[in-house]
This record gives C-alpha cells, sequence and structure tokens, in this order.
C-alpha cells in the first residue's frame, strides 16, 4: 500500500473505536472516577451521569485547539451528510412561502421527479394530515419528508392549473447533495467552476463539470473557493491531482504522534495545462487551503481574492462507547514548500473565533497593506522563486477587496426579510410557463430577459407592501444590484445553480479580475507554469 492509500486510511476513512478506560489509566482518570462516585453516592440533588461526563468532554476539548470537537450521538449523521453526499428523502428543493411548502425544484432523477411533481407545485399535506397554515418551519418540512430508503409517504400538492388537490405517492430514496455549484464558459475560452464543499463525490462531479467544459473547447480555468470551507483531505488531495502534473507533493501532514505522511499527485489530470486561477476569501479553509497553496507553491496558477481562513489543522474521528464521537486534531498539514497554513490559537477558542471581524476591524477586507505579516513567515515558490507566506491562510497573488458601493440599507432590509426569494417564488408561480417558452436555455435568457422591464418596479411595490418603504436615493444604490439578484434567482429557479452563478458573477469582482489576468500577460511576467 503506497503512502497516499496509507494516509487516506490513517485520517480518513476509519472511524476509531475505543474506551477511555483503555488510555487513561493514570491519576487524573482515577480522580474522575472517584469524583463520580461521590457525586452518585453524597450529592444532595439528582444527577445525570451521562450528561455530567458529556459536559466534562466539552471542558476537556475546549482546553485543546479550536478544531477539536464533540458530537452528540445523535448530531452526528446530520453533521456528515454534507460531506458524505447523501440523504434519504423525497429530493426536492423548497421554500417556504407565507406559510406554505413551495416545491422551488425536484431534484433530477430523484423520487419527486419520477412521480411527475413539478417546479412550482405546493405541497398541502403529508399522509392525509394538512400542513398549510400551521407555522411550517424548515426542521418540520425534513421531519415529514425525510425517512428511510423505500419507506413511502402520500402528499397532497396543490397545483396551479388544475382545481384538486393531486395525491403522489413517493418512495423515499438515496438523495444526492451537490458540492459542484456551477460550471460553465465564462468566455470563449474561459471556462468556471464553483465548488462549495471537499466532500466524497466532489471530484467525479468536478470531472463532469471539466469535461463538458473541455468539449466546448476551454483552454483557461477559474475555480471558485470562495466560502468553501474545507471538507476531506482525500478529495482536495484529487483535486490538485487534476490540475498539477505527475510526481508532485501536494500537501505533507505531521503531528507529535503522527508520522510525517505526503501525498503526491498521480499521471491522470485533466487539466494541466493552461491558465488556472483560484478564488479564495476569508471563507476559504482547510481543503481549500490545500489545494490553493500546491498551486501557489508550484507556480501553477494565480491566486486572486482575499487572504483565506487560516486552518492547518488535521482531524481524526474517534467514535466514543454510546455513539458518539470525538474529532480529535492528529497534526497539521503543510504545503510542498513547506507553509503550515494554521493561524495562531493561543487566546483560546472564543477570540479564534472573532477573526473575521478582527480583519474588518483593521481593514483587511479593503485594503491589502492592513495584513502585516513577519519575515520569518515568508517562502519561496517552487519554480520561480516567487515570495509567499505562511501562518495564517494563504495570501493571494492579487488582493481583491471587497465591494459595497452597491450596498444599501434597503437592499439590506430587503435582503434579511427574504423578499427576493419570496417575491421570485411569487412571479414564477404565474410565469414560468411563459418564461420557459420564451427562454429557452439560460444563455438566451441571460441575454434577453430584461429584470428591469419585466420585474423591477413589481418587486418595489412587492418590498413596500412587505413593510419595506420606499426609499429611492438608496434604490438607486443598489438597483444594479437587486436586478441581477432578482434575474439570477429566477434563472436559479429555472434551471439550476449553475445559470444563479451565471448571472451574478456579472458582479462578482473576483472572478472579473480573473477574467482579466487569463486575457493579460500576467501568467508570462510572473514566470507561472501554464504551458
Amino acid at each position: 500500500m503506497n503512502k497516499f492509500k496509507i494516509g487516506l486510511v490513517l485520517l480518513l476513512i476509519l472511524p476509531y473505536q475505543f474506551s477511555f478506560s483503555q488510555y487513561l489509566q493514570g491519576e487524573g482518570s482515577k480522580k474522575f472516577d472517584a469524583l463520580l462516585q461521590f457525586i452518585n453516592y453524597a450529592y444532595v440533588d439528582s444527577t445525570n451521569e451521562n450528561e455530567l461526563v458529556e459536559d466534562a468532554i466539552v471542558a476537556v476539548l475546549k482546553e485543546l485547539d479550536p478544531h477539536s470537537v464533540y458530537i452528540p450521538e445523535e448530531e452526528l449523521k446530520k453533521m456528515n451528510e454534507p460531506l458524505v453526499g447523501n440523504f434519504e428523502g423525497i429530493g426536492i428543493q423548497f421554500n417556504i412561502l407565507h406559510d406554505t411548502l413551495m416545491v422551488v425544484s425536484p431534484i433530477s432523477g430523484g423520487p419527486s421527479e419520477k412521480v411527475g411533481i413539478t417546479a412550482g407545485d405546493k405541497i398541502i399535506e403529508v399522509d392525509g394530515v394538512g400542513i398549510a397554515g400551521i407555522g411550517l418551519q424548515n426542521s418540520d418540512v425534513q421531519d415529514k419528508l425525510r425517512g428511510k430508503k423505500g419507506t413511502k409517504v402520500v402528499v397532497g400538492i396543490k397545483r396551479r392549473t388544475v382545481k384538486e388537490i393531486l395525491h403522489f405517492t413517493i418512495t423515499r430514496d438515496m438523495i444526492p447533495i451537490y458540492s459542484v455549484d456551477a460550471s460553465y464558459m465564462a468566455t470563449n475560452e474561459i471556462g468556471y467552476i464553483k465548488i462549495n464543499r471537499f466532500a466524497n463525490n466532489t471530484d467525479e462531479e468536478f470531472k463532469e463539470g471539466l469535461n463538458k467544459l473541455l468539449a466546448q473547447n476551454m483552454k483557461h480555468l477559474i475555480i471558485d473557493l470562495t466560502g468553501n470551507g474545507g471538507g476531506y483531505l482525500k478529495t482536495a488531495i484529487q483535486l490538485a491531482d487534476e490540475v498539477l502534473d505527475d510526481k508532485k507533493l501536494i500537501v505533507y501532514t505531521e503531528g507529535t504522534k503522527n508520522p510525517k505522511q505526503e501525498y503526491y499527485t498521480t499521471s491522470k489530470g485533466g487539466f494541466e495545462k493552461g491558465k488556472l486561477v483560484i478564488l479564495i476569501d476569508e471563507g476559504s479553509a482547510s481543503a481549500s487551503e490545500i489545494v490553493s497553496g500546491a498551486i501557489q507553491d508550484y507556480d501553477r496558477g494565480l491566486i486572486i481574492g482575499r487572504r483565506s481562513f487560516g486552518k492547518g489543522l488535521v482531524q481524526k474521528p474517534f467514535t466514543l462507547p454510546d455513539g458518539s464521537a470525538v474529532r480529535l486534531t492528529v497534526a497539521r498539514y503543510y504545503t510542498p514548500s513547506g507553509r503550515c497554513i494554521q493561524r495562531p490559537y493561543d487566546d483560546g477558542k472564543e477570540e479564534y473565533y472573532k477573526e473575521f471581524s478582527r480583519r474588518y476591524k483593521n481593514g483587511e477586507y479593503m485594503n491589502e497593506d492592513s495584513i502585516a505579516l513577519p519575515d520569518s513567515l515568508k517562502f519561496k515558490t517552487i519554480n520561480s522563486q516567487r515570495t509567499v507566506y505562511g501562518g495564517g491562510g494563504i495570501m493571494p497573488d492579487i488582493f481583491v477587496p471587497i465591494d459595497t458601493s452597491l450596498y444599501s440599507d434597503y437592499f439590506g432590509k430587503v435582503n434579511r426579510k427574504g423578499l427576493f426569494n419570496d417575491f421570485v417564488l411569487i412571479y414564477l408561480d404565474s410565469h414560468r410557463k411563459d418564461l420557459l417558452t420564451n427562454y429557452s436555455d439560460i444563455t438566451i435568457f441571460k441575454n434577453s430577459f430584461d429584470a428591469e422591464k419585466e420585474v423591477f418596479d413589481n418587486f418595489i411595490a412587492y418590498a413596500d407592501s412587505n413593510e419595506v418603504e420606499k426609499n429611492e436615493e438608496q434604490i438607486n444604490i443598489s438597483k444594479k444590484l437587486i436586478l441581477v439578484r432578482l434575474k439570477a434567482l429566477i434563472a436559479r429557479n429555472l434551471w439550476d445553480t449553475s445559470a444563479y452563478f451565471e448571472i451574478a458573477n456579472e458582479l462578482n469582482n473576483d472572478y472579473l479580475k480573473a477574467i482579466e489576468e487569463i486575457n493579460n500577460d500576467t501568467f508570462k511576467k510572473e514566470k507561472l507554469v501554464y504551458k
């Protein structure tokens, strides 16, 4: 078994079964056992020993690093679902509008689509019980519609074109959770892929999107990792392998009790030549930083955006006897040049997670010069000897500040109240058929649909009727942002999330900068490896 496979077994795949008594044989263990006995024997009130033990575990982990955590049994499955890549249910994307469950779209190939449920349907009954007008919450929907694969549920549907309630019997099945949000051609030569997490199925989804773009004669690629908080180490390695050539060290991990493990690329890569841009921001962490760090260290592409989160710690799951678990940090990871990206956590977890507000106060989101890193954290890239930094996230090669020029209090109010989504659902309830007739695909819609003419005034009136008073000055400030948001949401509801980003990215400065840099001579000036 090679180093790659050994590392996956050690760090990712096998939860480790053990009991505390096996390891805690010292004075600390004896003291804790004695304390529990004294409480059970003599304490004035009744106690719950399990709760006491759980509180003790949480307190112990609090003294370690910020990413070592305790997970109760009932939460474990829910936490794993986004990374495992599926759950069991009926397969719909939904919204709750005016206390009614609206089907935004059935998931392609899922059980709801198979029985004929369509976008715009309203689910008003579940197993003969009415669910409209009862104060429905997202958690209620999950409780009623999720369930074990093979079980059945009968839903009552109100469809706009049909007077009577339609009843569908749906057999629950495994429903995929997608980690690639978008893949489309940004220009005639530049492709764009957005990844929201590094899950079990990410590599397969990425390859599917990549092959689709290559079939459209893509020459250069933007991979968007903004807001991507990470996931599986193995998936980060797989993705890096797609864009780096053979026998390149991608990352290595090392801890006091875990020997150094190195992970290398193979000869199989789908995009090893061509200009490459990775988009990152303060929400890009862990696996996102592994990929970004490797690309940067080998001068394979440009990193554009803002400094990443700074999580360079590797967690391993340990299953406890009652089915709960701890995710314990066992090693640090290092980029090929030897950079540890983990930012300091000496001041405790509470201060550690205030990093976003601290960066904002320091002006880092607006000005690259506000970031002060010591010379001791300077490293050199492997091919071009460019200066890069460790010890606090990946520093982008090209900094792009947050753009707040289109933001206003008015936009903030309508956004926080969820009025964009609500308005689009109402609009599509009566216009879906005509829109799909007039705009057969996203390209035609993108080029021809005039949001200002079709929906703008109606949206402003809708917001006014929902207690967001009209403010001409602030509306004018945010008009372009409002129009793009409405158009993108309509596109998402008519097609998919890729359609949403194809329109929303018109105002994404990171994305626009990436296209600009690919089209100019920056790659040549920086001596990047792309041919």
